[in-house]
């Protein structure tokens, strides 16, 4: 069981904080919150990630090809591929990984 109150945020930077909610080896399941105008930097990393907007807007980059989603909507990145997001009105990303990114331990 993980109760959301009992585990504490990261802050990243000013606009975007971190709450790594569960994991094991093979999956991990963090909290992104943004505030308005928050970035994800553009990046690649060898996990697949498949991400829900829980909240918000945010302009999302994969593969060079952009698109703004809100909450409700989701979006899959292959391993390796280049992606970003830019957060265009303040909201939650739950991201999954896998396997688990150990260096968000």
């Amino acid at each position: 069981f993980i109760e959301n109150e009992t585990l504490d945020w990261q802050q990243i930077d000013e606009k975007v904080s971190r709450k790594v909610m569960a994991y094991d080896s093979n999956l991990m399941l963090l909290k992104i919150k943004f505030e308005k105008g928050g970035i994800g930097p553009i990046h690649q990393h060898p996990h697949v990630q498949i991400t829900h907007i829980e909240s918000g807007f945010f302009e999302v980059e994969i593969g060079g090809e952009k698109k703004v989603l809100k909450g409700g909507d989701a979006f899959m990145i292959p391993s390796n591929i280049w992606h970003g997001v830019v957060c265009l009105e303040a909201g939650v990303l739950l991201d999954t990984f896998s396997p688990m990114r150990e260096d968000f331990i």
